[in-house]
């Protein structure tokens, strides 16, 4: 009688998604001149939406030098330290080039893909949303003065978005000496969507409506379009800046 054979299956991993993605921003329907500032990765692994202070002038100029120095971020290089790192000198710039033309600031939200693991770093009021499947998920927490008011149980969570203060920030790039900066890590599947997006987009539309249009285009382009004629059909009072990333099956 011969000896048992045992098998063992092989079993073969999941390709890591590879990712695309695209970025649009406009002036909107009110403001006289766009203060955002996006970028966007032709190799898929960093993207950043800035959206200028205009409250204190010259908010182009501090929402590009946060995108030029987020820019300078390498593809393979330790994900939130680097990011974190690149806000900082951002913000030691922003109250540099102050001293001479007045205060300005920037909110910002930066995301680097590594390893189908996407690292967020934000200030402020810009926002990540991943779709998976038809879920939506807010994956970053707002720093404003009514997020607070929500926090303490003062606020109802359905009020912010009507409440005369949800545009005053409690955090910014370039307004103090030092800057908190907050970090999420997510994993990612092929199949999942990411949204960065200044608050010109989440003053205008629901997160209901924004995961229908998430949903609804095959391509991160026309996400990208079809969030932005949403805002202004809606009225666009500020700036709307979008950048839409997805996780597609791996080679």
């Amino acid at each position: 009688m011969s000896a048992p054979i045992t098998r063992v299956p092989q079993i073969f991993p999941a390709a890591a998604p590879r990712f695309v993605g695209a970025g649009l921003t406009h002036r909107g329907l009110v403001r006289e001149r766009n203060e955002d500032s996006v970028l966007t990765d032709p190799s898929g692994v960093l993207w950043a939406v800035a959206d200028g202070m205009g409250g204190y002038g010259h908010g182009d100029v501090a929402s590009d030098v946060v995108i030029e120095r987020l820019s300078k971020v390498m593809d393979d290089t330790l994900a939130a330290q680097d990011l974190r790192a690149q806000l900082h000198a951002a913000n030691s710039e922003i109250l540099r080039r102050s001293q001479g033309s007045g205060q300005m600031g920037s909110t910002a939200v930066a995301m680097l893909l590594q390893n189908s693991m996407a690292t967020i770093l934000w200030v402020g009021d810009c926002r990540a949303y991943m779709l998976r499947g038809r879920s939506l998920r807010l994956l970053t927490r707002d720093h404003t003065v009514v997020q607070d008011m929500v926090d303490q149980g003062l606020l109802g969570d359905g009020d912010r978005e009507r409440h005369p203060e949800r545009h005053i920030v409690t955090r910014a790039v370039g307004v103090q000496q030092d800057v908190e900066i907050d970090t999420t890590i997510v994993p990612l599947v092929a199949g999942d969507r990411l949204l960065l997006c200044s608050d010109g987009l989440t003053g205008c539309l629901s997160d209901q409506e924004i995961a229908g249009y998430m949903a609804g285009s095959d391509a991160p382009e026309a996400t990208c379009e079809a969030l932005v004629v949403a805002s202004l059909e809606a009225g666009a009072p500020d700036n709307v800046s979008v950048v839409c990333v997805f996780a597609l099956e791996g080679a």
